[in-house]
């Protein structure tokens, strides 16, 4: 028990630092809400003319779930590079160096992305609202389908977590932008998968943003949420599993990495 409660103190302590860390630098957070209201502004009304929807419907009112869901993916970059800049810093070395736990240290760090996610998830949702994105669903499937996303942050920030622990580039965002742009364009965030090639749809379809994507989009009663292809249909579960197949294999893989650090 004693040492449970240490775990729990040490990972609270790490997470107030990594909040009053963005509260010093705000522009971090807040970076991170513009660009995503920046894609809002652009698919939705720069694209949103020429896009259409199958079976009708207005197309911010699909676009804005799947931009919620891609900046919950884009987010690993953040986490990637506070832990990469935490390395270069030494700090990781004194924390290996103090009476703490280890696994309070990305403990710590991951709650404090998940709280820092909360707080952009909620501005962003204002900001849909702000430009016209409507839904009809209950407050229970509101509630669910925002925790479907955060669900996906959550598995995203353990792959951020892995990648800043395994990479040492400078050009670490580069990296990870390689690997995030693809992942989130070939998806279906802008366009339904059925109206790509047939080749690509079950692609995207079986990619871990479109699951959550689609999910939301049928929790919200969103337009564009009906497909023929079996991860559409059953998106809520998909939705679940891949981002709890995820942290469970990049926590192992993030706090064995940690380790290898000290030696």
């Amino acid at each position: 028990m004693s040492t449970l409660t240490s775990t729990v103190g040490d990972t609270w302590t790490l997470t107030k630092r990594a909040l009053v860390r963005w509260q010093r630098e705000p522009m971090t957070p807040i970076a991170g809400i513009l660009f995503s209201f920046m894609f809002m502004l652009m698919f939705g009304f720069l694209f949103g003319g020429a896009m259409h929807v199958p079976g009708g419907g207005d197309y911010v009112d699909f676009v804005v779930p799947g931009i919620l869901g891609m900046s919950m993916m884009f987010g690993l970059e953040a986490t990637m590079l506070n832990v990469v800049q935490d390395k270069r810093a030494g700090l990781s070395d004194r924390f290996r160096a103090m009476p703490m736990s280890r696994s309070a240290i990305l403990g710590g760090r991951a709650a404090a992305d998940v709280l820092d996610s909360t707080l952009n998830l909620v501005a962003l949702v204002g900001c849909g609202l702000l430009i016209g994105w409507r839904f009809e669903a209950s407050p229970v499937h509101f509630v669910a389908a925002m925790a479907l996303l955060l669900l996906l942050r959550a598995s995203m920030i353990w792959v951020g977590i892995f990648l800043g622990v395994v990479i040492n580039s400078p050009d670490a965002t580069a990296l990870v932008q390689i690997l995030v742009f693809p992942l989130a364009f070939l998806s279906s965030v802008f366009v339904p998968s059925e109206t790509m090639p047939g080749w690509l749809a079950p692609i995207a379809d079986w990619n871990p943003l479109s699951a959550t994507v689609a999910a939301v989009r049928e929790l919200l009663a969103s337009p564009g949420t009906g497909a023929d292809a079996w991860p559409v249909d059953n998106a809520i579960a998909l939705a679940v599993a891949w981002p709890v197949a995820l942290t469970v294999v990049f926590a192992l893989l993030s706090v064995r990495g940690y380790r290898k650090l000290g030696r």
